[in-house]
C-alpha cells in the first residue's frame, strides 16, 4: 500500500523525523490559507499523487490532454497568492511524470510546506533486503537523482548497511552512515537522530519501502526530510489500522480495488488476453507462454486455491471491464479446487456477463475428466485444451 507525501511525512514525525511544516490543501482556498499561516517567506506547492519525478512533471487539461497548462507539479511559492495559482493550475489536472504513463494522475490534493534553506541534497532509504531477511539502508551523497542512476554511474557512492528490525540500528551503525554522508558539527548529531528515528518507524509500521529523496542538509545544520515516500506491506495491514485509513482508492486501480473485495491477486498489464489463474507460479508461467506465442498478457490474476463460484464470476467481470482484452484464457490446476467445480464456476461466469470474447479453457488435476465434461455439454462456446502450450495457441490465434 503506498500513501501520499504528507501523510508519510505525518507519521514519520510521531517518530521524531524532522520534517518541514505543511498543510495539505484540496482547493486553491486553503493553499492560500496555508501559505499565510506557515508563516514562512518561500513554500513549496506541491502535487500529491502516488508517483515519482512530480517537480520535472506536466501538468495537462483533462478534456483535452494535449493542452499543456504549466510545467512542473512542484512549484516554489513567494506569496499567498502565487500559492493560491499553482493550486489552481494543478488541483483537478492531470500532471503526468516518468512513472506515471502518458495517462498521467488527476491532482486532487497539493501540499504547502515551508521553503528550507539548503546547503546539500542527500539520498537515503531502507528497504527489504530479501537475500538476508534484513532491513536494508541505503545512503548517498547524491541528493535528488534516481537512486539507479547512481548505482550504475558511481557505485561507489552508495553504501549499504543492515540492520536487525527487533534491536534497531545501533549507534555506531547510524555514526558510520553520519560520517560516510559526509556529515559533522550540528548536522552529524541532526544525522545520526534521523537515521535511528528513520529506522524504527521503518520497522514499526512494517513498511517495505521508506525513501527520502532529497534527504537535507539545512544551512542551520539541521538534516530533514524534504520529501518522502513509504510503502508498506500489505500483509501487514491489520497490525496498522490507522495507516491502512490513508489508502486513497483514486490512487489506484479500480479494478486492483475490486480484486481486493474478492480476495483476488490482480494486476493490470498492457496486453491484450486476458488470464484467469490459480497460483501465482502458474499465473507466471501462463503469461510467459502467451508471450512466447508472440501475444501479450492483459493482466494477472490469481484465483488463489479456494475459487469458488463468486470469485470466478467476479474475476471475469475484473478482466473483462479492460476494454483492452480481446480474449480470456483460464488455466487452472484443480488440487485442492477440484476441476468440476471450476467448471461450474466458469460456466456460470459466462452466462453472467454474456462473454463476447474468445475463451479457452484449460483444466488440469483432480476431477478433470469431469470438468471438461461440463465445458462440453454446457453449450457455450468455450475452446478446451489438453495442455498450457495447446491453450496458449488457440488463445492467440483467436485473437490474431
Amino acid at each position: 500500500m503506498n500513501i501520499h507525501e504528507h501523510q508519510a511525512k505525518q507519521l514519520l514525525a510521531r517518530y521524531g523525523v524532522s520534517v518541514p511544516k505543511g498543510k495539505v490543501a484540496y482547493t486553491p482556498a486553503e493553499a492560500e490559507s496555508a501559505f499565510t499561516e506557515l508563516g514562512t517567506a518561500v513554500c513549496a506547492v506541491k502535487s500529491q499523487i502516488h508517483a515519482g519525478g512530480r517537480g520535472k512533471g506536466k501538468v495537462y487539461d483533462p478534456k483535452d490532454k494535449t493542452k499543456l497548462i504549466m510545467e512542473g507539479g512542484v512549484k516554489l511559492a513567494k506569496s499567498a497568492a502565487e500559492a493560491k495559482d499553482y493550486a489552481t493550475k494543478l488541483l483537478n489536472n492531470v500532471l503526468v511524470t516518468k512513472q506515471t504513463g502518458p495517462g498521467g494522475r488527476v491532482v486532487q490534493r497539493v501540499y504547502i510546506e515551508s521553503g528550507s534553506k539548503i546547503a546539500r541534497e542527500l539520498y537515503l532509504s531502507i528497504v527489504i533486503d530479501r537475500t538476508v531477511g534484513l532491513p536494508l539502508i541505503m545512503a548517498s551523497t547524491e541528493g535528488g537523482m534516481d537512486i539507479e542512476e547512481v548505482a550504475a554511474s558511481h557505485p561507489e557512492k552508495i553504501l549499504r548497511v543492515h540492520f536487525d528490525p527487533r534491536d534497531g540500528l545501533y549507534g555506531h551503525q547510524a555514526r558510520q552512515i553520519a560520517f560516510f554522508l559526509g556529515l559533522s558539527g550540528d548536522a552529524f548529531k541532526s544525522g545520526v537522530k534521523f537515521l535511528t528515528a528513520m529506522a524504527k518507524a521503518f520497522a514499526d509500521l512494517d513498511c517495505s519501502l521508506a525513501e527520502i529523496n532529497p534527504l537535507v542538509v539545512t544551512q542551520e545544520g539541521q538534516v530533514i526530510a524534504l520529501d518522502a515516500k513509504i510503502n508498506f506491506d500489505d500483509n501487514a495491514l491489520y497490525r496498522h489500522k490507522d495507516v491502512e485509513e490513508l489508502r486513497d482508492l483514486n490512487e489506484e486501480d479500480p479494478n486492483e480495488v475490486e480484486a481486493k473485495k474478492y480476495d483476488l491477486s490482480y494486476i493490470a498489464l498492457d496486453g491484450d488476453i486476458g488470464c484467469l489463474v490459480n497460483g501465482a507460479g502458474l499465473a507466471m508461467a501462463t503469461m510467459d507462454v502467451i508471450q512466447l506465442y508472440g501475444r501479450q498478457p492483459a493482466n494477472f490474476l490469481d484465483v488463489g486455491g479456494g475459487a469458488t463460484k463468486e470469485k470466478v464470476t467476479a474475476a471475469f467481470k475484473i478482466i473483462l471491464n479492460d476494454p483492452k482484452v480481446k480474449a480470456i484464457l483460464v488455466n487452472i490446476f484443480g488440487g485442492i479446487m477440484k476441476c468440476d467445480i471450476i467448471a461450474d464456476g466458469v460456466i456460470a461466469a459466462v452466462r453472467e456477463v454474456n462473454l463476447k470474447v474468445p475463451l479457452v479453457v484449460r483444466l488440469e488435476g483432480t476431477n478433470v475428466d469431469l470438468g471438461k465434461k461440463k465445458l462440453a455439454e454446457s453449450g457455450l462456446p468455450i475452446q478446451s485444451a489438453n495442455t498450457l502450450s495447446e491453450a496458449a495457441k488457440k488463445v492467440v490465434a483467436a485473437v490474431k
